[in-house]
């Protein structure tokens, strides 16, 4: 069985660039590039990664196109552009013969108004261009303004989109209940797909300790809701070196997925992400 680990990040440190890496992130404010990464994905067998954006910079999408034509394990590229820039048709069209182009993603969970910006039609029109280059986006939320994206997912069904960390629960508080209520309509949509990723972090309390007992109850609910089918492991890496290490961020998702059939384990680990980004 092929694997990808369909989520994490590169970067050259710039404080300045990444101005989200508060002062209790001192582990990320450093450069991480591929040499890091891959004796890592060695070690759990994990045969190719999708590199995601970290910056809202059309230089972030340059960089890991860059870093994909260096590295061929870089199996896929979620890069970043201004899907509100009148000119977006001129924008994407230098990216478009890049064969590790897979999407495109921003950090809407940083906008003070998430309804505003997703209601923006000129935010509208550009993703409805990707979707008409079967370009996938990547929509990362925090699970309180999960509701807020519901009818733009509804409206852009022409194409792939991704739920990046199951909506961000907050797995310390338990809002199980709430955030199931909240993602349910999503999963209602089969063009939705949601990755199983970034939550060792929300797992990990203020002691330091990570309740993977906690983390367990999401990921049941998520396959329950979606499927293995529109599940895809992802780590977070290195912004999970917040809470643990990559092999035990990998190890809890495979303990986790041990029960599952060996065609759902495959979808998880490597199925949904190939179709997702169209990666052969």
């Amino acid at each position: 069985m092929m694997k990808i680990d369909a989520h994490q990040h590169f970067w050259r440190y710039d404080a300045a660039a990444y101005p989200w890496m508060s002062a209790d992130m001192q582990v990320l404010k450093r450069d991480w590039l591929p040499d890091d990464l891959r004796p890592l994905l060695e070690v759990q067998r994990i045969d190719a990664c999708i590199a995601v954006q970290a910056r809202a910079s059309e230089a972030e999408t340059d960089f890991l196109l860059m870093l994909a034509t260096q590295y061929p394990w870089i199996a896929g590229v979620v890069g970043w552009i201004d899907l509100r820039a009148g000119d977006i048709e001129h924008r994407l069209a230098r990216w478009l013969e890049a064969p590790a182009l897979a999407g495109f993603r921003h950090q809407i969970q940083d906008e003070a108004d998430v309804a505003a910006f997703v209601g923006d039609a000129r935010f509208r029109r550009g993703l409805r261009l990707l979707q008409r280059q079967q370009l996938t986006y990547d929509i990362l939320v925090f699970a309180h303004q999960i509701e807020a994206i519901v009818p733009l997912c509804r409206d852009m069904d022409q194409h792939w989109l991704v739920l990046d960390h199951l909506g961000k629960p907050r797995v310390r508080a338990r809002d199980h209940d709430e955030w199931r209520r909240a993602v349910t309509p999503l999963a209602a949509m089969p063009h939705v797909l949601c990755k199983v990723s970034g939550l060792v972090t929300e797992a990990m309390d203020a002691a330091g300790e990570l309740h993977s007992d906690d983390l367990r109850q999401y990921l049941d609910t998520a396959l329950e809701l979606f499927g293995p089918s529109r599940l895809m492991f992802g780590s977070d890496w290195p912004v999970c070196l917040l809470a643990t290490s990559y092999a035990r961020t990998a190890a809890l998702i495979e303990s986790w997925s041990a029960r599952l059939a060996r065609a759902e384990r495959d979808a998880l680990w490597c199925g949904t992400a190939q179709r997702a980004y169209s990666i052969g």
